[in-house]
């Protein structure tokens, strides 16, 4: 097992694979007051001629990957920086997987602080999000 002090250029981290609820899309519509209709009423996708399945919001697929990081490191405190790009639509009832390598290892004034590219793509599919971030590996003495 690794073990954060074991961190290098090149450590995998644990992926987080899980299938995107629909009925979870609509409460996230609810709570962000989103009101495109793409994320939760499937007449409004037919009429724009897009797949009968509800598009899921994008905080919900930053999530994903935060999520995959604090697992990883210990903790939302942990995460430092994070920017991403969205490539691609996810779909209620896809399975997404978050990942990332390190590609940097770097001793701040805060601590020892790894970079790390991040994705989260649909399997059997395309990238939906790709970025980076940056995660609090050990604290400064």
């Amino acid at each position: 097992m690794t073990t954060l002090a074991d961190v290098e250029v090149g450590t995998v981290i644990p992926p987080l694979e899980l299938v995107v609820d629909g009925e979870k899309m609509k409460v996230m519509a609810a709570l962000l007051a989103d009101p495109n209709p793409i994320h939760f009423d499937t007449r409004a996708l037919a009429a724009l001629g897009m797949d009968e399945r509800p598009v899921n919001q994008g905080p919900l697929n930053m999530g994903y990957l935060q999520t995959m990081l604090a697992r990883w490191a210990g903790g939302r405190d942990r995460l430092l920086t994070f920017r991403v790009r969205f490539r691609g639509n996810v779909l209620a009832g896809d399975t997404v997987r978050a990942q990332g390598t390190v590609a940097e290892v770097r001793d701040t004034q805060r601590g020892r602080v790894a970079t790390c590219d991040i994705s989260l793509e649909v399997v059997g599919g395309d990238v939906a999000l790709s970025g980076t971030a940056d995660v609090l590996l050990e604290e400064a003495p």
